[in-house]
């Protein structure tokens, strides 16, 4: 085990250190600016697409999920292990300069989540029960090269469907072990038999457990956020203070800390929002929407719900609270001893729940972005149940290794599929450009944008556009 660990922390160094910051800012800044904006001149258009995508289109037999619920779906891969454990992560590693770090990947790389979920609309297909998609499709129907999306379908199975289970889990278990001493593995009978359970029942079953399950959490966590930053609300300036002192000063810059702070703010800021990771798309290519673009702006907010809104509020609480970070407590035990010692017990009591809630809705979202990816490689029955088993069994393993090994698979695998996934988005950015153009140009003649490719010169003799 030691000589696999020495491995994986090898090409971990390997990929972060050299290639994945720097593709991930630079495609980032790129869509920024090409896109004039669009994550910040469009806010207002994205909430108002959000509140008006709540009905689902019926198409003959064909009962598609709304945009709403598309969001909730990839919200609820979105926000989980990353909000409340990550977060800790980075900043017991990092420093409390991480923190800035997931502000910054989050802001910029807000514009790749629009074009990659932009692309998605595009380019999905039609289903047995509902729209399909994703990056694998974009890659196949856009670029034409069947062996990359290939190559990127089975990188998601594996980060998704078993390396980012195994972190829920174990996170979940080691959540409840701390609170209520319940021992690892029947936390992990518990958990692999409901998410069993749960993925069996497919994409409606998911979509509306995830609609139900994933704003009620949010939203319970933040009510608590506020409070605990309201009662110290005295300390808010010096806790922003210290996040930015220790993302740019001397003696970080000096000691290496800088260089920890950003590669652990990156690292978890993309486990977290999933921004340009590829992973989004396969939800937002389910939705049934008027427009490609309408859905990109919908995922776009996506991103600062999750690391401006949810992420902020955990690092808050662990600053706020006084808990020395050089200890030994990491992960979800930071969170849950930070809270214990704003409110008392209770906190590690709620930190339980809480991550239970949040990491099990992730379960099932990061299943269906390997069944998105299973059903473009193959429509076989056989395996598509062998998946589900096997994420079953992932999420057993998760909740007997340890917090370090999960972290560090995870990392691995989620690297090389954001690469592949940025080399993709690069190529086709164009397309998602000429889409965010042609719904500006409806907008400012008041009307509710809809698209036909045959709206766009460029995309009108376009085969592998199937659904448009």
């Amino acid at each position: 085990m030691e000589l696999f660990q020495s491995v994986i922390d090898s090409a971990n160094n390997l990929l972060w250190s050299y290639i994945m910051i720097a593709a991930l800012l630079a495609c980032a800044i790129y869509f920024t600016i090409r896109s004039r904006f669009v994550q910040f001149r469009m806010i207002g258009e994205m909430c108002r697409q959000l509140v008006n995508s709540s009905e689902r289109h019926i198409d003959g037999d064909h009962k598609h999920i709304s945009p709403f619920q598309a969001f909730v779906v990839s919200l609820a891969s979105r926000v989980g292990t990353g909000n409340l454990a990550g977060v800790a992560t980075a900043i017991a590693v990092g420093g409390a300069g991480a923190v800035f770090w997931m502000w910054i990947i989050a802001l910029v790389g807000a514009a790749n989540a629009f074009v990659e979920s932009t692309l998605a609309q595009l380019y999905k297909r039609r289903a047995d029960d509902s729209f399909i998609g994703g990056p694998a499709y974009y890659i196949m129907q856009g670029l034409k090269c069947r062996p990359m999306a290939i190559l990127f379908s089975v990188l998601t199975i594996v980060t998704f469907g078993f390396a980012f289970n195994t972190v829920q889990s174990n996170t979940i278990c080691e959540a409840f072990q701390n609170a209520f001493g319940v021992d690892n593995f029947y936390m992990g009978i518990v958990l692999t038999v409901s998410t069993l359970l749960i993925i069996f029942g497919g994409i409606q079953r998911i979509a509306k457990v995830s609609s139900v399950v994933v704003p009620i959490m949010a939203v319970g966590y933040i009510i608590l956020a506020f409070v605990v930053v309201i009662i110290n609300v005295t300390r808010l300036p010096d806790v922003i203070s210290i996040i930015i002192e220790n993302a740019f000063g001397v003696e970080q810059l000096v000691g290496g800390g800088m260089g920890a702070a950003v590669m652990q703010g990156i690292k978890r800021g993309l486990f977290s929002n999933e921004a340009g990771m590829g992973s989004a798309p396969n939800a937002a290519a389910t939705a049934s929407t008027s427009h490609p673009a309408k859905q990109g702006l919908i995922q776009t907010l996506g991103v600062f719900t999750d690391t401006l809104v949810i992420c902020s509020a955990t690092a808050f609480i662990i600053l706020m609270s006084g808990v020395s970070l050089g200890g030994e407590l990491d992960g979800v035990k930071l969170t849950q001893e930070a809270l214990t010692a704003e409110i008392g017990g209770a906190g590690r009591i709620f930190v339980a729940i809480a991550i239970f809630f949040f990491a099990f809705s992730s379960i099932f979202g990061n299943y269906y972005y390997g069944e998105a990816n299973i059903r473009f490689i193959t429509k076989s029955r056989i395996v598509l149940n062998a998946y589900r088993l096997i994420v079953g069994a992932m999420v057993m393993a998760g909740a007997m290794l340890s917090l370090k090994t999960v972290w560090s698979l995870a990392d691995i695998t989620m690297a090389l599929m954001t690469l592949c996934n940025l080399v993709a988005i690069v190529l086709l950015g164009r397309q998602a450009m000429l889409l965010l153009d042609d719904y500006r140009a409806q907008r400012k003649q008041g009307v509710d944008p809809v698209f036909k490719k045959e709206r766009i010169k460029e995309l009108a003799s376009n085969d592998g556009i199937e659904c448009w």
